[in-house]
């Protein structure tokens, strides 16, 4: 495949999960695109980033089992689509992807007798002692049990930052830049086939998604003057932008749904370049 090398480069030290790089495929190939997706297509794909037929089977079928993938049968050929839950949970991802996000409009102070340490994670606090948490401001309501104490500015921001450990997230802010810093030349240079270049953007789908949801995302005044998120944002949406033309000719040739082929673009695809632009 033109291209073998790029694709190498990027995969060069990743572990990569069969359920979660299908729950990619699903939501930025298939969803925009009906959400329905043949096995084969799928078996396909995976075979491209080293996952093979029988990691994916039993991937699908943990998915299934855990309500993320609903699947149907047309003849001998099965199909699976993103059950309502895991489409709820990549719309969420989605927005933070392809569209650019409103700044926080303060901060939001809690007091959680009851939240767990796993959960604070989950939902991105900054832990500033006992049961008081802190989160930039988007109108979030609070968590279960929880109580605000306060939504306002913050006269030096700069020091909230210590309540969040932002070592790791940067690292791998870090790592992304440094793996996909030259695709945008091998893309410019007609370096990649069709299908290299939809195998790149799905694996700068996914490790960028999987850095960006664990992401507090602190207004710039709070964050370090060496933070490296911001960066990586201009380098996801360049070589997104990039690959994504040559990516959906691949789409379209090779991907099938329940209806047939998969189109190269929906308006709902588009609407994700246009956010993107």
């Amino acid at each position: 495949m033109k291209g073998d090398e790029a694709i190498a480069r990027l995969l060069a030290g990743v572990e990569l999960r069969s359920a979660p790089f299908i729950v990619t495929i699903y939501g930025d190939v298939v969803v925009p695109r009906g959400g329905v997706l043949w096995t084969g297509t799928l078996i396909d794909i995976c075979a491209r980033v080293g996952i093979n037929e029988s990691l994916v089977r039993t991937a699908v079928s943990r998915l299934v089992a855990a309500r993320q993938l609903a699947g149907e049968r047309a003849g001998r050929r099965s199909y699976y689509r993103l059950d309502a839950s895991a489409q709820t949970e990549f719309g969420h991802a989605a927005r933070l992807l392809y569209s650019t996000e409103e700044p926080p409009r303060g901060w939001q102070i809690l007091h959680a007798p009851d939240l767990t340490e796993a959960e604070a994670k989950r939902l991105r606090l900054g832990h500033m002692g006992g049961s008081v948490y802190l989160r930039p401001d988007r109108d979030q309501p609070p968590p279960p049990g929880a109580v605000m104490l306060r939504a306002a500015p913050v006269d030096h921001p700069k020091e909230l930052a210590a309540f969040w450990d932002l070592s790791a997230l940067q690292e791998q802010y870090v790592d992304i830049g440094r793996r996909f810093e030259g695709l945008l030349e091998d893309v410019l240079q007609g370096a990649l086939s069709d299908e290299a270049s939809l195998v790149a953007r799905l694996l700068l789908v996914h490790l960028y998604r999987n850095v960006l949801l664990r992401d507090p995302r602190l207004p710039a005044a709070a964050l370090p003057a060496d933070w490296r998120g911001t960066a990586v944002r201009e380098v996801f949406r360049r070589n997104y932008l990039a690959l994504s033309e040559a990516a959906e000719r691949h789409i379209a040739a090779s991907f099938e749904g329940l209806d047939g082929p998969l189109p190269a673009h929906t308006c709902e695809s588009d609407m994700r370049l246009a956010g993107l632009r």
